[in-house]
């Protein structure tokens, strides 16, 4: 399997004069998923916890409901790129060959190969009722995720999205080059852990627009909080499925869009 970080050379300019270096950078592949040998979906992303992206992603665009109706996944390197062969059992196999659809997804994109404005619109499900968090309890979650981001540490190139509940601290992170991948590969992790996202909240380490919230809401998750803004798309959306969704989240504070209800508290450093 190729290696997620790759060392290149390069000419490195300064104020004080030009050298020669090297520079770790992450890997970037195509990614292609079949469910049951039939083509779904191509997504560039990091060659890691692939078999975490295969469940996830299967999970959040809504090929499946639950991770027991997969059988088997096979990793499968081929010239091009990587397959995720993902089996699923026979009702659940038939009814996908039904509806399958075909996407093409870049890094940056999220929603790249739908097939009209009401499916890229679609209204996530409710989420459930979670838990009320204090202010300093996010701010320890967010917190958490940086020392955790090994391959950001190493390159400065890479998204990660964690999951944090009071109980465990911080549960998971995953990491990769599209923002969307890391939280699909969040998500599988969480499945395949036999956990859910219904008592925490989701960390971020990107902005968060539409498809973030849609995928967020199809694994039950009541908060996300992100380091970036959100779009505006993105705060209806959460809104319309009962998120709390918090952004902007730095070291002196957050913002909370919506649903301020599952937080409480005052930070332990007032926020000016």
């Amino acid at each position: 399997m190729p290696r997620p970080v790759v060392r290149v050379p390069s000419s490195v300019w300064r104020a004080a004069g030009t050298a020669e270096g090297v520079r770790a950078i992450p890997e970037e592949t195509a990614i292609a998923f079949t469910f049951n040998t039939a083509s779904y979906a191509v997504m560039m992303a990091t060659p890691q916890d692939l078999e975490d992206f295969a469940v996830g992603f299967a999970l959040t665009e809504g090929v499946i409901s639950s991770i027991d109706v997969i059988e088997g996944i096979d990793v499968v390197e081929e010239d091009a790129g990587i397959e995720l062969r993902i089996w699923l059992k026979a009702p659940d196999a038939v009814e996908f060959l039904g509806r399958r659809r075909k996407l093409a997804g870049p890094t940056g994109c999220g929603l790249c190969g739908v097939e009209s404005l009401v499916e890229a619109m679609r209204p996530p499900p409710d989420v459930g009722k979670g838990r009320v968090l204090t202010g300093d309890q996010i701010m320890t979650a967010v917190d958490s995720l940086f020392p955790k981001q090994d391959l950001n540490r190493e390159t400065r190139a890479v998204h990660a999205a964690g999951f944090w509940d009071p109980e465990r601290n911080l549960v998971a992170v995953r990491e990769d080059v599209g923002r969307h991948n890391a939280l699909d590969k969040l998500a599988g992790a969480l499945a395949r852990d036999g956990a859910t996202a219904a008592q925490g909240l989701i960390v971020l380490t990107s902005r968060v627009s539409i498809e973030m919230v849609q995928k967020s809401a199809a694994i039950g998750a009541p908060i996300i909080a992100a380091v970036s803004a959100p779009t505006a798309l993105a705060v209806r959306m959460a809104e319309a499925c009962g998120m709390t969704l918090i952004a902007i989240a730095r070291k002196d504070g957050f913002e909370v869009f919506t649903h301020p209800h599952r937080v409480k508290g005052r930070l332990a450093t007032s926020v000016a």
